[in-house]
């Protein structure tokens, strides 16, 4: 098991890697890089993963509904430690609350519990996406009209693939295969720039993102428990929840703080710490969740 987390995560260090080694020698235009991630590739893949209609989304509202619970009940949670230690709102607890449910929650999960688990994965990356592209973009930026957040590319392609989904609405192989593929730049994308931005961080402030490791996963965990005994969520479902809870700060949430211009280098800092931790934090939560979950999966 531990194989396997280490061949999920490594990549993201290894492109992250590369884009540092790249922004060193050429110092490449970091914001254009993001603005086209953010209006064309992330949006694809997106709308790519609703439609596609591999996950039976009606099944898993309970699942969805602890998701955003998760990622709700992480910000009031660390709420008070950021005022108490005189932290910035909106450079901190953004990341604590988005986390990496899509390049490391869908592959992770596939990893540990196999293509059964792809559903729950989905629908729990759908979850934190929509709040991440609504409330995250108005916690940064405040006097954004709600009219104007759903007119993101983000969000309409996230209402545009549900509604695919939902309705049953077939749409060409070959036209879902050009959307993955495109939708598949993205990830890799974001990872390089982040590894560009990681020249420009202060690492005078690694007590900072010491902390947000910790509380990243530690906020989402003291939430999953509660709400896997009240919705009575079994199997697959639990554990998946688990996992989800148990994810580092989403790369997304250093993109979009470069394009509010939130501190971007102290988000880095938080993303990659926050990454680094869960190589600790990733072993040890599945390892439980395989002990006391999956002996529970008929």
């Amino acid at each position: 098991m531990i194989a396997k987390i280490l061949a999920t995560l490594l990549p993201v260090f290894l492109i992250s890697g590369a884009g540092t080694l790249y922004g060193y020698f050429r110092r490449p235009d970091i914001r254009s890089l993001n603005t086209l991630n953010m209006e064309l590739f992330v949006p694809m893949l997106v709308f790519a993963v609703l439609a596609d209609g591999d996950a039976p989304l009606a099944d898993y509202g309970l699942l969805a509904l602890s998701g955003a619970i998760i990622v709700l009940g992480s910000g009031l949670l660390v709420w008070p430690v950021v005022k108490w230690l005189r932290l910035e709102p909106k450079t901190f607890v953004p990341p604590m609350m988005f986390n990496n449910s899509g390049n490391m929650g869908i592959p992770l999960l596939i990893l540990a519990f196999g293509e059964q688990a792809l559903p729950a994965a989905i629908v729990l990356f759908i979850a934190e996406m929509l709040l991440h592209f609504s409330l995250g973009v108005k916690m940064l930026s405040p006097h954004t009209p709600l009219w104007r957040l759903f007119r993101m590319p983000m969000m309409l392609a996230s209402f545009a693939g549900l509604i695919v989904n939902i309705c049953n609405i077939p749409l060409p192989a070959w036209l879902l295969e050009a959307l993955h593929m495109l939708g598949g730049v993205c990830i890799p994308l974001l990872l390089f720039a982040l590894g560009v931005r990681m020249l420009d961080i202060d690492f005078g402030d690694w007590k900072t993102g010491l902390l947000g490791a910790v509380l990243c996963p530690l906020s989402g965990l003291v939430l999953a428990w509660p709400l896997i005994v009240v919705f009575d969520l079994q199997g697959l479902q639990a554990a998946s929840l688990w996992v989800f809870a148990a994810l580092p700060p989403a790369v997304l949430n250093y993109l979009v703080a470069e394009q509010y211009r939130q501190q971007p280098q102290s988000v880095a800092s938080l993303v990659l710490i926050g990454n680094l931790g869960s190589l600790l934090v990733m072993p040890v939560v599945l390892g439980l969740v395989f002990a006391h979950v999956m002996p529970s999966v008929g």
